[in-house]
């Protein structure tokens, strides 16, 4: 709970410091009581179970946020910003490609198994209109997976940005294989993240080689500097 409010008092501001304290610290409650009830039970959870959770009336949960629209969006914002914070670190580390993807991919898939249900609702959430406008956390993502993707190629003869179209479709396609890993475990977490890391290698290198760098499998790319 203290990381939600912590969360909500940096996003959300207000004049009036005591109504901000108060009105703040009960829509946190609210987030925080959805995020509980999407751990446990998934993201078909309604704004009465919420309400429950949150120990206020349902018309209360209205003073706060106008729909369940919205509510779904901070808590998708709270859970791509929670997501973001595992996978940063990782963003300045050298190695080869399989090395840096790999350092990426493995805490992603991490936080997805510590929290399945919020990471179902977080990659169902990102393709929605309303969420697209509200420029989420994992949009935020592909933003610092780009600007991380373009400090490893400074260092190499190329010179163009990353192509963010294949971005996505990566992100995507690491999205679709989590959830069927959700669905079937027909593979271990580690077996996972080592396949996971080998697709995106391959589609990496293969758009750089479109691009007229030719990387080997044991080119070192010099970590981003600080």
């Amino acid at each position: 709970m203290v990381d939600v409010v912590r969360w909500v008092d940096s996003t959300v501001r207000r004049r009036n410091a005591k109504e901000s304290l108060e009105s703040d610290a009960r829509r946190a409650q609210v987030v925080q009581a959805a995020i509980d009830a999407i751990e446990e039970g998934g993201a078909s959870v309604g704004m009465g179970q919420i309400a429950e959770r949150a120990g206020i009336p349902r018309p209360n949960v209205y003073r706060h946020f106008a729909s369940k629209e919205q509510l779904d969006a901070e808590v998708a914002r709270y859970a791509a910003t929670e997501l973001i914070r595992r996978v940063r670190p990782h963003f300045a580390r050298s190695g080869t490609p399989a090395e840096v993807v790999g350092g990426l991919i493995a805490p992603c898939v991490a936080w997805a198994a510590e929290h399945p249900h919020l990471f179902r609702f977080l990659a169902a959430q990102q393709q929605t209109k309303a969420l697209h406008r509200a420029r989420l956390g994992r949009t935020r993502l592909l933003t610092e997976i780009v600007d991380a993707a373009r400090s490893y190629l400074r260092e190499t003869p190329l010179s163009a940005d990353p192509p963010e179209g294949v971005l996505v479709g990566v992100m995507g396609m690491v999205d679709a294989s989590i959830i069927w890993w959700f669905d079937h475990h027909d593979e271990t977490e580690a077996e996972l993240v080592a396949r996971l890391t080998r697709q995106v290698t391959a589609v990496l290198i293969d758009t750089l080689g479109q691009y007229g760098l030719a990387v080997a499998d044991d080119m070192v790319f010099p970590a981003p500097p600080a």
